[in-house]
C-alpha cells in the first residue's frame, strides 16, 4: 500500500513538473541551487497576476535567485503579518507596504534603506531619473528609503456616451461646473448615477483634494518637517468638499456602492456614469467596460490654481535579518525592476505610472500614449507645477489608523449622525491623539 501511495505522488509530481514547462529533476536541482527570496506583496486580482508574471520573469533572467512572491491579504493584513512574523524572526526578505504606511516602515528599525542595499551590492541606481512626485515623497534627507513600485494617482473615469446624451463635450475643469453636469445628467434621465464614490474616498476626494487645491491637511508641511505635526483639514476648505459631497449623497447625485460590491464595477457596468479612481483602474476598465469611455484630471475648485496631485500605491522595502546573500538577491531584484523596459512593461500592463523618466520617456517616444491618452493623464497631474508643502505628499506616523478614523467619521455624515464640521472636527481630534502616540513612541527619530 505504502508502495502504491509512493508511485502515486511519484506520479503527480511529474505532472505538475510537466505542466509548468520543466522536467521535474531539472525543477528541484534548479530550486535547490537558487538563494530564496520571500517578496509579501498586497495587491490582488488582475494586478496580482501581473505581480506573478513580474516574479516569472525576473526568475527567468538569471539563475542565481529565486523571488517567491507571496500574496498575504490588503495593506493592512499585509503589514500585520510582517509585524507578526519579524517579532519571530520570520520575515520576508522584500514587503510591498502602502504609502501611508511610509513613517512607520521608516522607523521601524526593520529595514534597510534602499541606497544603503543597492550602493552595498554594488548597484548604480540614477535615483534622479525617478519622477519628481513619485521618488519625492520616499526620500529622506536627501537618500531614497524604499523602492517607488505601484505608484497612482487618483483621476476622473467618465462614460463619454453618457456625457454626450447631456450634451456635454467631457467632465469640467471645477467642482463647481461638475457639479451642474452631473446635475444635468440626472435631471434629464440620462443615468440615475451621475457618480459613484470610491471606496478609498479618503485618498482621492479629501487627501488628494486638500493637495491640488493647495490647503494644509496638516502642520508641519503635512508631516514632513517632524513628528509634531497636527491635523488641520477640519478648517479648511475640505468642509465644504464634504458638504458638497453630502449634498449629492442626499440627491442621489452620489451613489454609495452596496456591501460587497466594488464602487469601479459601478461605474465599469455602465450603471455610474463617473467615478474618482486610480490610474491603476485602467486594467479593469479596459476589461470590463462596454462602453465608450476616457479619463480627465481630478477637478478644482473655481479661482484656484491648481497643484499636483499626490501619490498612492506602494513601495518595496528591504527588510533586514536576513543573510549577506539573500541581501544580494533583493538587491539584483530591485535593479531588475527599476529597469526602463521593464518599468515599461509594468506601466503598460497596469495602469500604474512608470516611476523613471528613462520609462516614461520611452513610452512617449514610441507613441504609447498617443494610442493610449488616459495613461498619460496621471504623469501630467503628478508633474503639474512645483509641488507646495500642502501638496508634496503626507508624511503622519500611524496613518492608516487616522486614515481608518476618518472614514468612520465621514460615514456617519453620509448617514445623518453628524455634519460635515462635526465629524471633521472627531475625525482631526482622534487622529491628533494618534499621532502624539506616535511621536511619544519615536521621539527624537
Amino acid at each position: 500500500m505504502a508502495s502504491t501511495y509512493v508511485k502515486s505522488v511519484a506520479r503527480l509530481l511529474a505532472a505538475g513538473a510537466l505542466l509548468f514547462g520543466a522536467p521535474m529533476g531539472v525543477a528541484s536541482a534548479s530550486a535547490a541551487e537558487r538563494v530564496r527570496i520571500e517578496w509579501w506583496y498586497a495587491i490582488s486580482g488582475k494586478l496580482g497576476e501581473t505581480v506573478q508574471q513580474l516574479v516569472s520573469d525576473f526568475n527567468k533572467s538569471q539563475d542565481k535567485y529565486e523571488v517567491v512572491g507571496t500574496f498575504k491579504g490588503n495593506y493592512e493584513e499585509t503589514m500585520a503579518a510582517m509585524v507578526a512574523a519579524y517579532r519571530v524572526n520570520q520575515q520576508p526578505a522584500i514587503l510591498q507596504s502602502a504609502e501611508r504606511g511610509f513613517m512607520t516602515m521608516l522607523n521601524s528599525g526593520a529595514i534597510i534603506p534602499v541606497d544603503q542595499l543597492m550602493a552595498k551590492q554594488g548597484y548604480q541606481i540614477d535615483w534622479n531619473d525617478f519622477i519628481k512626485p513619485v521618488a519625492g515623497f520616499y526620500i529622506v534627507n536627501g537618500k531614497p528609503a524604499a523602492l517607488p513600485f505601484n505608484s497612482s494617482t487618483p483621476v476622473l473615469w467618465y462614460n463619454t456616451d453618457t456625457f454626450k446624451a447631456a450634451g456635454f463635450d467631457a467632465p469640467a475643469d471645477t467642482w463647481q461646473e461638475l457639479e451642474k453636469q452631473l446635475y444635468a445628467m440626472k435631471e434629464k434621465k440620462v443615468t440615475d448615477c451621475p457618480m459613484a464614490l470610491p471606496g478609498d474616498f479618503q485618498w482621492s476626494l479629501i487627501e488628494n483634494y486638500s493637495a491640488i487645491n493647495d490647503q494644509p491637511f496638516g502642520t508641519k508641511a503635512n508631516g514632513y518637517g517632524g513628528l509634531d505635526t497636527e491635523f488641520v483639514y477640519n478648517k479648511t476648505s475640505v468642509v465644504g468638499q464634504v458638504t458638497r459631497l453630502k449634498k449629492w449623497v442626499d440627491d442621489g447625485v452620489l451613489k454609495i456602492s452596496g456591501q460587497g460590491v466594488a464602487p469601479i464595477s459601478l461605474y465599469t457596468s455602465g450603471t455610474c456614469a463617473t467615478i474618482i479612481n486610480s490610474t491603476a483602474s485602467h486594467s479593469a476598465v479596459e476589461a470590463d467596460a462596454r462602453f465608450k469611455w476616457s479619463a480627465a484630471v481630478m477637478p478644482h475648485e473655481e479661482g484656484v490654481q491648481p497643484r499636483n496631485s499626490t501619490i498612492g500605491g506602494a513601495s518595496l522595502w528591504a527588510v533586514k535579518g536576513k543573510p549577506e546573500e539573500v541581501q544580494a538577491g533583493v538587491a539584483a531584484f530591485f535593479n531588475y525592476v527599476a529597469q526602463p523596459a521593464v518599468q515599461e512593461w509594468w506601466s503598460k500592463s497596469t495602469g500604474y505610472v512608470p516611476v523613471t523618466n528613462a520609462a516614461y520617456a520611452k513610452m512617449k517616444q514610441e507613441g504609447y500614449f498617443k494610442d493610449h491618452p488616459t495613461r498619460e493623464i496621471a504623469i501630467e497631474q503628478l508633474s503639474r507645477g512645483e509641488p507646495t508643502d500642502n501638496s508634496r505628499g503626507f508624511r503622519f506616523g500611524n496613518h492608516n489608523q487616522s486614515t481608518a478614523i476618518m472614514l468612520e467619521e465621514i460615514q456617519a455624515v453620509w448617514t445623518g449622525k453628524k455634519t460635515p464640521q462635526e465629524a471633521l472636527d472627531s475625525s482631526v481630534k482622534r487622529g491628533n491623539e494618534i499621532l502624539r502616540q506616535y511621536e511619544k513612541l519615536h521621539a527624537g527619530k
